[in-house]
């Protein structure tokens, strides 16, 4: 399942959200189905430890389910390594129990073991245009789709993120959100897939 994207943050939200993770389903939260728990962010982190389960939040929606994370991560370092991007997905992973992707130009996916990768848009990789709305709405749709094939739920983010960019950088600027999806086979022929 992928949840959250248009749905509101209301009760029904929250509702679909437990029903979804009551079972053994591979499951991505977005958006909404995230914001939704903002008041009781506890009550989610219940439901997701050990689960199939993707967190695609951008940085507005971490601070949410993350607060103290969030606030950490803000903190300008007078001291000693730096609290990282890696750093807040690795701490809300391990939390949340499953894999946290935090979406921006240095996308990272942190999973419930401690592990980390960076799917970055920098340098010969920029492509800004991908910040447009609706794209992470359909980052999280791929996500979804690759963890239908079977993808264990990091992989699945890992890849994902990477089509996600690779699409955007296939099509350039100008680029709305439903070019990501249509720009796909073109990708995946480009890769011999």
């Amino acid at each position: 399942f992928v949840i959250g994207p248009g749905l509101g943050t209301t009760e029904a939200t929250r509702e679909l959200v437990c029903v979804a993770l009551a079972g053994d389903r591979a499951v991505v939260l977005d958006a909404d189905a995230l914001s939704a728990f903002a008041d009781g962010p506890e009550e989610l982190l219940a439901l997701t430890r050990g689960k199939k389960a993707v967190f695609t939040p951008h940085m507005g929606e971490f601070a949410r389910l993350f607060p103290d994370i969030a606030e950490t991560l803000s903190k300008t370092p007078t001291d000693g390594p730096a609290f990282s991007k890696v750093d807040a997905a690795r701490k809300a992973a391990t939390r949340a129990g499953c894999t946290v992707l935090i979406k921006g130009p240095d996308t990272v996916i942190g999973d419930q073991n401690g592990g980390a990768s960076v799917v970055s848009a920098a340098y010969e990789r920029s492509c800004p245009w991908l910040g447009t709305a609706g794209s992470g709405d359909v980052l999280a749709g791929f996500i979804g789709g690759l963890l239908a094939r079977g993808y264990p739920p990091k992989s699945a983010a890992e890849t994902g993120a990477w089509l996600h960019q690779e699409c955007a950088r296939e099509f350039g600027p100008g680029l709305i959100a439903e070019d990501l999806p249509e720009t796909l086979p073109k990708v995946f022929r480009k890769q011999g897939a």
